[in-house]
């Protein structure tokens, strides 16, 4: 496989005095609720731009909530809050997780511009299934702002020479250094010779999406609509190494038609595996005490403020997505037992981040009666496994963590309201 799979481009970055009020916190780190008190206190907040349907009431029409969107960029766009770089290149981003003060977590990669005809030739491999309806707004969010700004995550096994080199560029002072909710972002740009050197180990190589399928459907439809438009060749994105990686579940909240008791839930889960129950909710407390999965093949189960644990029954000769916990999920409970096509944009599955946290997925059950299911991380390696062999997870299956905000970066295509902008 040939060509360059990440290049430079003459992208914007936020300006370090308006740092704090553009660049928001994962999208769906949040709730929607989260997301609409944010951005009502902050009318600068990059969640305005990204908002979607459920963030708003249910009588607004997309056109509605695609022209507030656009609102909300012009907004920012009019306080000259990004600032475009002299030359085509290449940011190196580092991402450092702190919790009382104390630096967690680090990984450092490369922004550049993905080539989308990856996605088709399979230099870009993806993992993931996505709900057609979010990934078509996406595309027409695309081509009505003009621009994006929540880079798409990549991974691979980097080239030691790449990593290298980042570390000669992390070790001097950033252009831009913030905390977005406990997570330090801090921004490189490479000079031409750097960015020039990190061109000759990316090209001809295969990368992995570990997060933006949505993104990554939106920028394939865009660029089919617009074959001999440059502008839609390429599309933000970041590559991290592997190693660096921290996946973090994806829980689920399940309407059961059936509108099973406990005892029922309980009895009809022990045709899928073992039944263990964990306590009332209000014996749970501490770290030691959590809900959470502790292992693989274990599923926890929240029911009328009541949790249980399902060991899921060993496989023989599966592969790596029918081993899965989030694939079994789908397979065996979702669809055996509910009969709900997780597959098929089934909103009666909500998803829930892991940093939304476990009080999220309880308080909504208890006030919709939904079923909760909490799960075990994916491994990076099961998910860049199932890449490979070109299959894919249920949507969800996985939440790296920290992941990129948005509002840090801004890739200009120069149309809707970027026209008067240079695309980049």
């Amino acid at each position: 496989m040939g060509g360059l799979i990440l290049a430079p481009f003459q992208g914007y970055l936020v300006r370090p005095q308006w740092a704090s009020r553009v660049v928001a916190s994962a999208y769906d780190s949040k709730t929607p609720a989260q997301r609409r008190q944010d951005v009502a206190n902050n009318p600068y907040s990059y969640l305005g731009v990204t908002r979607s349907g459920e963030d708003l009431d249910d009588n607004c029409s997309e056109a509605e909530l695609l022209q507030l969107c656009i609102e909300s960029f012009e907004r920012i766009l009019k306080v000259d809050a990004f600032v475009q770089s002299s030359a085509p290149t290449y940011y190196a981003y580092r991402l450092s997780e702190t919790v009382a003060a104390a630096t967690q977590f680090v990984q450092t990669g490369i922004v550049g511009a993905l080539a989308v005809d990856g996605l088709v030739d399979g230099r870009v491999r993806i993992h993931e299934n996505i709900r057609p309806e979010r990934a078509s707004l996406i595309t027409e969010h695309l081509s009505r702002i003009g621009a994006s700004s929540c880079p798409i995550s990549l991974t691979q096994e980097m080239a030691p020479e790449l990593r290298d080199l980042l570390a000669e560029v992390v070790d001097r002072e950033p252009s831009l250094d913030l905390v977005v909710e406990g997570v330090r972002n801090q921004v490189w740009p490479l000079n031409q010779p750097e960015a020039a050197q990190a061109q000759t180990y990316l090209h001809g190589t295969e990368v992995f999406v570990t997060d933006g399928h949505h993104r990554c459907s939106a920028a394939l439809a865009s660029r089919q609509a617009h074959p001999h438009e440059a502008e839609y060749a390429r599309t933000l994105a970041v590559l991290f190494p592997h190693d660096e990686l921290k996946v973090t579940a994806f829980h689920r909240r399940v309407f059961d038609p059936k509108s099973r008791s406990s005892q029922e839930l309980r009895r009809d889960l022990q045709h899928i595996g073992e039944i263990r129950e964990i306590g009332e909710i209000g014996e749970i407390a501490g770290v030691n005490d959590t809900p959470l999965p502790q292992a693989k093949g274990e599923i926890v189960v929240y029911h009328n403020k009541s949790w249980l644990k399902l060991h899921l029954k060993p496989l023989a000769n599966a592969t790596t997505l029918e081993s899965l916990d989030v694939e079994r999920l789908r397979r065996e409970v979702i669809c055996g037992l509910f009969d709900i096509d997780e597959l098929n944009s089934d909103q009666r599955v909500v998803y829930v981040a892991e940093p939304a946290g476990v009080e999220e997925l309880v308080n909504s059950c208890d006030a919709d009666g939904y079923v909760g299911f909490l799960l075990y991380p994916t491994d990076i390696s099961e998910l860049m496994a199932v890449a490979a062999a070109g299959q894919l997870m249920p949507p969800k299956s996985s939440y790296l963590s920290p992941k990129p905000p948005a509002g840090v970066f801004l890739r200009v295509l120069g149309v809707g309201a970027t026209k008067h902008m240079q695309p980049s």
